[in-house]
């Protein structure tokens, strides 16, 4: 019964059979009459009127009477009968139907008034491919609902916690200053300067994160070349790469044309960020290498690696997610806001690439990947 699964051929057989019963019933009581009932009348009649003949005309009338009687009972009949069946049929669509959808619509009222923990139970009747799909639907838009809410209490949960540890540490130097137990020297003053560069870095990444999320960012897509990019982030970072003892390279032809459809200034960002991160999590005598993959049909990789502390693999589903740390400790003392990771990836996606992480393990240092559209 495949087709009595589906609601559609459940709405247009309801009618449909009803009127097969009705017409069944006619058929039937048509039958009995014509060829039962309606001789052994018959007799009686045509008795009755060889008994009598001059009453022919009270004949007829008995005669038009009783198939006028057999008629409107058999018509009756047929009607009972299709009605009974109608209603049987209301009561099986009304509860695998009406039931159902009441149960989600009254769902749907709970989780917009904040309980998005709600679900609709899958009914137990067989209720048709539509409804059961509709019950999915709902459980899997409530689970999203549920992740959103979950997501948005820990993001002011983290927001929080991040600025707090800044304000607790400016609080504490400028009550400092005001008891007498700091001088207002120059060392002072550079502390709370860096405090007050975190807090503004922190709420910048924090606006970008929210414009790059809502797709409200503005780009500038063009052919720009992917070895200039990485000669110019390795050449930004060398300094600070030979302060740190660190071997940072670029494994690539100089001057090769590899032509990409991106957003110069936002590429940049992306490969600072990483580069940022892997000489931030390498240690002295190590290494953070750059090199381009362009032998993939359609787009171009540029692939930053290192040796440094590696991700485990229980981590790497999340490193992309806001505020999250492999080395919370590390990434603060550092600077890291803890969302660069979640704005390059949605920089990537927005100009139509991808973002993402591997890593062998833990102290086995690990690979970040930037995929864009080649220019065709």
């Amino acid at each position: 019964m495949y087709f009595y699964r589906r609601l559609r051929w459940r709405l247009i057989g309801a009618p449909l059979l009803v009127a097969i019963v009705g017409t069944s019933c006619m058929l039937v009581l048509t039958y009995i009459i014509a060829f039962q009932l309606a001789p052994d009348l018959l007799n009686q009649q045509l008795i009755v009127l060889l008994e009598n003949p001059d009453q022919i005309e009270r004949t007829q009338g008995l005669l038009l009477e009783t198939f006028r009687s057999v008629l409107i009972r058999s018509v009756l009949i047929a009607a009972i009968f299709a009605m009974t069946t109608g209603v049987i049929y209301s009561v099986i669509l009304w509860s695998s139907l009406v039931v159902p959808l009441r149960n989600i619509a009254a769902s749907s009222q709970r989780i917009a008034n904040g309980r998005y923990e709600e679900r609709v139970e899958m009914p137990q009747q067989n209720v048709g491919e539509a409804i059961t799909q509709v019950v999915t639907n709902f459980n899997q838009m409530a689970d999203a609902l549920e992740t959103v809410e979950n997501k948005r209490v820990a993001l002011i949960g983290n927001v929080t916690h991040e600025l707090r540890t800044p304000l607790t540490s400016l609080r504490g130097y400028l009550e400092g200053l005001q008891d007498g137990l700091f001088e207002p020297n120059a060392e002072t003053l550079a502390i709370l300067q860096n405090e007050v560069d975190r807090l503004s870095r922190l709420v910048e990444d924090i606006q970008t994160l929210s414009k790059v999320e809502s797709r409200a960012i503005k780009l500038d897509i063009q052919p720009i070349n992917l070895s200039e990019i990485v000669e110019q982030v390795v050449f930004q970072f060398q300094p600070q790469a030979n302060q740190q003892h660190v071997d940072l390279v670029y494994r690539g032809d100089k001057g090769e044309q590899i032509l990409v459809m991106a957003d110069q200034d936002r590429t940049i960002q992306i490969l600072t960020n990483l580069v940022g991160n892997a000489l931030r999590y390498t240690s002295e005598g190590g290494e953070v290498q750059l090199q381009i993959n362009h032998q993939g049909a359609g787009t171009a990789a540029i692939i930053v690696s290192d040796t440094g502390i590696g991700i485990p693999a229980e981590a790497l589903p999340y490193v992309f997610e806001r505020f999250y740390r492999v080395d919370g400790s590390r990434s603060r003392e550092s600077g890291g806001s803890g969302v660069g990771l979640t704005i390059s990836r949605h920089l990537a996606w927005i100009m139509g690439g991808e973002l993402t992480a591997a890593s062998p393990g833990q102290n086995q240092g690990s690979t970040f990947t930037l995929t864009l559209p080649r220019k065709s």
